[in-house]
């Protein structure tokens, strides 16, 4: 390793200072989503097992990095073909960046006004695919569905300004107007 590489440490580290220092979430995200897009291509932190996946879900999370007090949480997501998850939030914050095939990434608005306990009426808005090196970055409140269109597993490095476990984080299902909350199992 030379001494100008960049690893997940310094990312790490750079990610605290961006938070204590930014003066909003847009001028956070901006800072953000270049300095991921740099660890990920650096690919020093990359281990063959976070290409592992749940049959059952369609997907597998990889922990890198959580602080104590649960903000900067960023894991790794594989995805096996032809797999996703329905729309979703995220409650805080996310930068994505594609690392091995793509994904195709759905985005919804929210249309009635959230007061009604599991009920949600959402349309769908625009998509966009992120490739290798690519980055999406989302701002809270911010409602995606995503799905692994190619016949491999793919690979996305994420970070997030809080734990998704210790967020209101919520699944939808536009069909039904269903909400539901959403845990995942970060290994």
């Amino acid at each position: 390793m030379t001494s100008d590489s960049y690893n997940l440490d310094n990312f790490i580290d750079d990610l605290r200072r961006i938070v204590a220092s930014a003066a909003d979430e847009t001028n956070l995200l901006a800072q953000v989503a270049p300095l991921a897009r740099r660890v990920v291509a650096e690919r020093n932190w990359l281990r063959a097992d976070m290409y592992d996946a749940d049959p059952a879900l369609g997907f597998g999370t990889t922990l890198l990095h959580v602080e104590a007090d649960q903000s900067l949480f960023v894991v790794v997501d594989s995805w096996l073909p032809g797999r996703g998850v329905p729309p979703h939030d995220h409650d805080t914050w996310a930068v994505v960046v594609g690392v091995e095939g793509s994904e195709r990434n759905i985005f919804w608005q929210r249309l009635d006004d959230a007061t009604r306990p599991g009920y949600a009426e959402l349309q769908r808005m625009g998509e966009q695919c992120i490739a290798p090196g690519q980055a999406l970055a989302m701002p809270s409140g911010s409602i995606h569905s995503l799905i692994n269109e190619t016949p491999h597993t793919s690979l996305s490095f994420h970070v997030y300004g809080r734990h998704l476990n210790h967020t209101a984080r919520r699944q939808f299902d536009p069909e039904h107007h269903r909400e539901l909350p959403f845990i995942i199992d970060a290994r």
